[in-house]
This record gives C-alpha cells, sequence and structure tokens, in this order.
C-alpha cells in the first residue's frame, strides 16, 4: 500500500528526458524564500553585498572544490537571488569527493531512488551549495530560508550563452525589470 498515493508529489520542474547527469552548461537561478531581500541592495547599478551575501558569494565559488568536475562561469547574486552558470565537465563518471556525493549503495526504497537527486548531477550540487549556505548563515541568522527549488535552464549554443553572459553583468542595472524585483521591498 503506498501512503500517500502521490497526491502530495510535486512534479519536477526538471526537462523531462533530459538527463541532468549529462555534461553541458546550465544557467541557474536559486531565490531566498518568499524573495526576502537578504544578500544586500543595488545602489546606482551596482550589488552591494550584504554579511550574507558575501557568505553566498563565497560559498558559489568554492562549488568547484568540493564538485571538481564542476566549472563556473559568469554569476551574480543579487538581494535575494543568485544568477549563476554551471558548466558539468566529467571525465570518468566519479568525480564528486565531497561527503554530500555519499550514496547508499543499498536500496531501501526504489520509488524514492527513482526521485532523488542523482550523485554528480546538477541538482545535488546546488543542492550542497545550498546546504552550506544556510549552515554558515544560520549561526548568526536563523531565519534564513531558500526556496525549496531552483530554476535551470539548459544552454544549447553559443549565442545562447553569450546572451545569458550578458544578462548577468547587466543584471544590478536592470534591476527594476527583473521578475525577482519586489517594489515594495526594494530600498
Amino acid at each position: 500500500m503506498t501512503l500517500y498515493k502521490s497526491k502530495y508529489r510535486i512534479e519536477s520542474i526538471r526537462l523531462k528526458g533530459w538527463n541532468y547527469l549529462s555534461n553541458g552548461y546550465y544557467f541557474t537561478n536559486i531565490c531566498t524564500k518568499n524573495r526576502e531581500y537578504l544578500f544586500g541592495k543595488i545602489e546606482n547599478g551596482v550589488m552591494l553585498l550584504s554579511d550574507i551575501g558575501k557568505m553566498a558569494e563565497k560559498y558559489w565559488q568554492e562549488i568547484p572544490n568540493h564538485f571538481p568536475f564542476v566549472e563556473l562561469d559568469e554569476f551574480i547574486v543579487m538581494p535575494n537571488h543568485i544568477h549563476g552558470i554551471v558548466i558539468i565537465e566529467k571525465n570518468d563518471g566519479n568525480d564528486c569527493r565531497d561527503v554530500a556525493c555519499n550514496v547508499s549503495t543499498r536500496v531501501i526504497d526504489k520509488k524514492m531512488s527513482s526521485i532523488s537527486p542523482k550523485t554528480n548531477s546538477l541538482s545535488t550540487t546546488i543542492r550542497s551549495y545550498k546546504s552550506a549556505v544556510s549552515k554558515s548563515v544560520h549561526e548568526f541568522y536563523p531565519d534564513f530560508a531558500w526556496q525549496s527549488r531552483f530554476h535551470d535552464r539548459i544552454i544549447r549554443d553559443n549565442d545562447e550563452l553569450n546572451r545569458i553572459r550578458k544578462y548577468i553583468v547587466n543584471n544590478p542595472h536592470n534591476w527594476a525589470k527583473d521578475d525577482n524585483y519586489l517594489p515594495e521591498v526594494a530600498q
């Protein structure tokens, strides 16, 4: 008997049929819970990081230290979200050297195993990043939280890559037009 019969299961927002273990370029957007402005503020088109924002930036830059198959491209920490291009480039399929990548060899529940993030995937990388930031921030700001999900886009060609890079670099200048901009909260 299935306990909840998938009644409370939220469908994945990942591209159906795409293997997120695959090498590729991924444009990611990770938001704070309720898009709360915690990472800093924009002044004259420049992002000024708060202490939490500095931690978010520091841990983002450290991702390749924990996931050697990951390279980082353009990124920016905004007042309530992070945009970044994550490049997954695996040689042997087993490059992760981080505790967050350990998985049990014992399959407890095939259903849960099939829906859980896969080792060395984009989801595992982002989950580990969010966890590291949360753990550090909770030491002085216990109410910090991320949105439970993150948005990604698989970058398909160089033209798209260059458009996304430009979007990221110009995001502070275009803050008032951003989907994550909340005019009632803006400083």
